[in-house]
């Protein structure tokens, strides 16, 4: 499975703290939101297997940015859309930042892990 998905929220914008509560911020819903909507209009099936994910992310703008405060969304919005049962499935991970696209783009990609 290879999609393009939009440039994910930073972890630091994805949780947000009620009282001792921590709950997934409205920017990371509307996040789920759209990633859902990608995953609906393809015809994937959900991996029950453990997997291989490749994400390649293009940042908005030249700003300094952690490439791993950008992954839990997207693993979190892949799951919630129901790639894959659950997030631990993932066995390697690739994560690649490359140079800056109007708007930002995450590209992803989902194999079925080789053993």
């Amino acid at each position: 499975m290879e999609f393009e998905l939009p440039y994910p929220p930073s972890i630091n914008h994805y949780y947000r703290h009620v009282g001792p509560r921590v709950l997934i911020s409205r920017e990371g819903r509307k996040y789920h939101e759209h990633v859902a909507a990608i995953v609906r209009a393809g015809e994937w099936r959900t991996l029950q297997c453990p997997v291989e994910l490749t994400i390649e992310l293009y940042p908005p703008d030249r700003c300094v940015r952690d490439a791993d405060n950008l992954i839990k969304p997207v693993q979190d919005s892949l799951q919630n859309a129901g790639l894959f049962v659950n997030d631990s499935q993932v066995k390697d991970l690739h994560v690649h930042m490359r140079e800056p696209l109007p708007d930002g783009l995450c590209h992803v990609e989902i194999r079925e892990k080789k053993r």
